[in-house]
């Protein structure tokens, strides 16, 4: 039988992923609900499929349950403070878009950041248990993206970050013959 992973080292392992950072939203029963997210991925082409998971002691959780629709919001470099205002517990539901500049998704009525490179709309298709967190897994319905902005705000080691572009690209580096 194996040991149990060392929960430091698996966090420590786990920071150690750049990831780009989302915020999540949807309205249950007229109310806002929203949560950072960089927990987010695809899953599917065809059908378009995007999973996010969320921490089931988190309002948001229930919330995004009952719904059964929500926004996300892919972050630019700009969407730094929402990123931290969103990931920080007990805020205010009622106020807590107020300082917020967003739009409301034609799909699903889910506030979707105007401080954002990309907005995805879903309705969820599937959930799954995910330990502490449940997996939901959803099906873009409404897609956008902002022209002329192209610096995604990304999270690693517990800060926040953004790209440094490199000349090359998986198609340059495959086509000169380059391997791992």
């Amino acid at each position: 039988m194996s040991q149990p992973v060392d929960q430091r080292a698996f966090r420590d392992a786990l920071g150690r992923f750049a990831s780009g950072v989302t915020v999540v939203t949807t309205v249950s029963d007229g109310v806002d609900h929203a949560m950072t997210a960089s927990a987010f991925t695809s899953v599917s082409l065809e059908p378009p499929l995007v999973l996010v998971v969320s921490d089931r002691t988190a309002r948001f959780h229930d919330a995004v349950l009952r719904s059964g629709t929500w926004g996300v919001s892919i972050l630019a470099e700009e969407g730094q403070a929402a990123s931290a205002w969103f990931a920080h517990r007990g805020r205010p539901l009622d106020s807590q878009l107020e300082d917020v500049p967003h739009h409301r998704g034609e799909q699903t009525g889910a506030a979707l950041l105007d401080a954002s490179l990309a907005w995805l709309e879903c309705r969820t298709v599937s959930t799954h248990d995910g330990g502490d967190h449940t997996i939901l897994v959803g099906e873009v319905i409404g897609a956008a993206v902002r022209e002329g902005a192209d610096d995604p705000l990304l999270y690693y080691r517990s800060h926040y970050g953004t790209i440094v572009r490199s000349p090359e690209s998986e198609k340059t580096v495959y086509e000169s013959g380059g391997a791992p």
